[in-house]
């Protein structure tokens, strides 16, 4: 006789404990990976009513930050030289398309300036990103919230 009972039965129960393992470990990687994959320079946009547009392409994006700041994409330009950056990034795409991204504290003026420099530079279509409006329930605005 056998130890352990008769051993002429296979088992058939699945040890699910590597796989276990194993699915931990991948969604602790993606956890910590997903944040590093967001795009872009952080700003605090304006709020708007229209629709969003959907897209699947990758787009050109300038962004002014608080500090007045200008990136294309996230790489840092003065706005001295944002014209010939986007003459030289703009020369082999066939869409002369670009976006604005621009901090709702930025003064009038500044903004006025960064879009004279990327018409300059012979883009075609300058889109302007912004945020929903917050609505309630009920459809109508809510009001915005003073920060103290």
């Amino acid at each position: 006789m056998t130890p352990g009972g008769n051993s002429s039965q296979l088992m058939s129960d699945i040890n699910v404990t590597p796989f276990v393992d194993v699915m931990l470990v991948l969604l602790i990687i993606f956890m910590v990976t997903a944040p590093m994959m967001m795009q872009g320079v952080d700003v605090s946009l304006p709020e708007a009513t229209a629709e969003p547009l959907e897209s699947e392409k990758e787009h050109l994006i300038i962004t002014i930050d608080t500090q007045n700041q200008v990136f294309i994409n996230d790489f840092q330009v003065t706005i001295d030289f944002l014209g010939e950056k986007l003459k030289k990034i703009l020369e082999g795409r066939s869409d002369r398309e670009v976006f604005l991204k621009a901090d709702k504290d930025i003064s009038y003026g500044t903004v006025v300036h960064v879009m004279a420099e990327i018409k300059s530079a012979g883009v075609e279509k300058l889109g302007m990103v912004t945020e929903p409006e917050a609505f309630e329930k009920e459809g109508k605005k809510k009001k915005p919230t003073s920060k103290k």
